[in-house]
This record gives structure tokens, C-alpha cells and sequence, in this order.
């Protein structure tokens, strides 16, 4: 053999030799798929979130609901309208039928109550840009968080023990829209009165906006904050 020659075998592909190559490429294409798969969730759980229109600077909708005439003005609370929020897993938004209700009567000078009952003539529902979303993987079930805020005889806390009767000062500030209020004070909580925790006070403003980020840490802190559950399966099912 001549100086800088090499003895190279070539193996002949044996069923075995083939089997395990193959093993091997199916293998490494599994992990890749896993990976690209808790790459997206990663991405989508860290980027996912409300469509942006709505956070800090409220967008302009079809109808420009005046939530701080029927809230302020006339007293309405916000299971008048949405009422499926005790019930079931979403808040729901209230049919032109139910609008109607007041409106086929009042506000007759109004060019938004007139628009209003195009709709309702043409028996079409309002297309609404919705303010507040989570991602598609993500389940927020409405009553279980009413039913673990609301109810009577809150005892005001800063540190929290037994949620079941304490509720923590920041969050009954908000709720009562009253940033007076001390710990110590027993309040009774509303149902429509819980929607500010994280919807923030919808009653004063002109125009509805996301007021909290949504994202996943601060769902997981509110709940360990609040002695819930944060398993995964919770939100992620």
C-alpha cells in the first residue's frame, strides 16, 4: 500500500444495519418535533394575548356604548347585561334583543341608539372588536372566579389566610372603587363587583380598554396569592 493510501471498508447494509439507522432517524425527527412543539407553546403562551387595540387606549366600536351613562348615571350593574358571567365559563355579550328592551322607547335624540335599531330592524348582531382575550389554549372560566371573590362578610387583608373570608385590600379597592378603604373593614362583596379585578373600573370609562396583561404569570401569581389551584390542567385543558 502506497504512502497516503487508506483501507477503507464499505459496510453492506444489513437488514439489521438498516433497521437501526432508521430507529435512529425517527428518533431524532421525535425529539425535534417535541421541541418544536414546546418551543410554540413557550412563544404562543409568552406572546399571545388580546389583540392590542384594546390595551391602555379603548378602540372605537360599531356603537359607542356609554358604559358610564348606564353604570354611573342610571345604576346598572354588569350582570344586567352580561348575565351569563354567574352561570358559565363566558361573560357573554348581550343580543340587540336585549338592548331593545329599554331602547325601542328611549333615546330617541341618540344617532347611536338610532344605529342600534338599524340592527334590530335588519335582525343583524353587532360585530363588536373584542377587548379582552386569552389565547386558544387557555380556558377562563368566568363563575368560578365570581364565586371565589363575591359574598359576605370579606374581612380586608393583606396578608391572606383563609380566602374563603379575607380579600385583599388592592383588590377591594377595586371593586368598591374606593382607594379609602383600610385593613380590618368587613365588606360584602357583589358579583358584578368582582369584574373589576380584572377588568378595572369599566364604569368610568368612555371607552372600554385592557387595563391588566393577561399573561400567564399573572394569572399563576393572582392565584397562588389567593390560595387557588395552579396546576396546569387548570387553565390548560
Amino acid at each position: 500500500m502506497l504512502p497516503g493510501d487508506f483501507d477503507i471498508q464499505i459496510l453492506k447494509p444489513t437488514r439489521k444495519r438498516v433497521i437501526l439507522g432508521l430507529v435512529a432517524l425517527a428518533s431524532t425527527l421525535g425529539v425535534l418535533v417535541v421541541l418544536g412543539l414546546v418551543l410554540t407553546f413557550i412563544i404562543s403562551s409568552w406572546w399571545a394575548r388580546p389583540i392590542v387595540f384594546g390595551y391602555d387606549e379603548g378602540p372605537d366600536q360599531p356603537i359607542a356604548f356609554p358604559h358610564t351613562t348606564h353604570v354611573q348615571e342610571l345604576g346598572m350593574d354588569c350582570t344586567f347585561c352580561h348575565r351569563n358571567v354567574e352561570k358559565g365559563a363566558s361573560a357573554s355579550v348581550p343580543a340587540v334583543s336585549l338592548c331593545m328592551t329599554c331602547h325601542k322607547v328611549v333615546g330617541d335624540d341618540s344617532e347611536e341608539v338610532a344605529k342600534l335599531r338599524e340592527y334590530y330592524d335588519l335582525d343583524k348582531s353587532i360585530n363588536w372588536i373584542r377587548i379582552h382575550r386569552v389565547p386558544d389554549h387557555v380556558q377562563f372560566v368566568h363563575d368560578a372566579h365570581i364565586k371565589r371573590f363575591s359574598g359576605k362578610d370579606k374581612t380586608v387583608v393583606e396578608t391572606m389566610t383563609n380566602p374563603e373570608s379575607q380579600i385583599y385590600l388592592h383588590d377591594a379597592q377595586k371593586m368598591k372603587r374606593d382607594s379609602g378603604l383600610q385593613v380590618g373593614e368587613v365588606i360584602d362583596v357583589e358579583s358584578s363587583e368582582v369584574c373589576a379585578v380584572c377588568h378595572g373600573d369599566v364604569g368610568s370609562m368612555s371607552k372600554v380598554k385592557q387595563v391588566r396583561p393577561l399573561k400567564m404569570g399573572d394569572c399563576v401569581d393572582c392565584h397562588r396569592d389567593n390560595n387557588a389551584p395552579a396546576e396546569c390542567a387548570v387553565c390548560h385543558y
